[in-house]
């Protein structure tokens, strides 16, 4: 009874594989060619420019940084902070205080 047992799944499955009603749609596959807007546009400078260049436009635009709301600096610092302690943003101490600065002097509230 065993061996009849253990034999059959495969043999349903070779059977519902050769079925005609189950031949496989052969895709094709087309490569086409997307144009995207360029950001390589960098923070206007100014005093801690370089540590929000250096640390952050390797996964925000300025574009998209510049453009969220005004914070206080306690909000900027929080977000900072998740940044380097939730995605493990390799940020140091001295440009984590110089890009809170930058983006207090730029999108602080007042």
């Amino acid at each position: 009874m065993l061996r009849a047992v253990l034999p059959m799944p495969a043999v349903l499955g070779l059977i519902l594989l050769l079925h005609p009603g189950h031949a496989a749609t052969i895709t094709t596959l087309k490569s086409l060619k997307l144009d995207v807007p360029t950001s390589d546009a960098m923070f206007p400078a100014g005093p801690g420019s370089d540590a929000i260049n250096n640390n952050c436009l390797a996964c925000h635009s300025a574009d998209h940084v510049l453009n969220q709301p005004s914070l206080s600096r306690e909000a900027w610092q929080e977000v900072v902070n998740k940044m380097i302690t939730a995605y493990k943003a390799p940020v140091s101490p001295d440009d984590a205080k110089a890009i809170v600065d930058y983006l207090v002097r730029t999108k602080g509230t007042s």
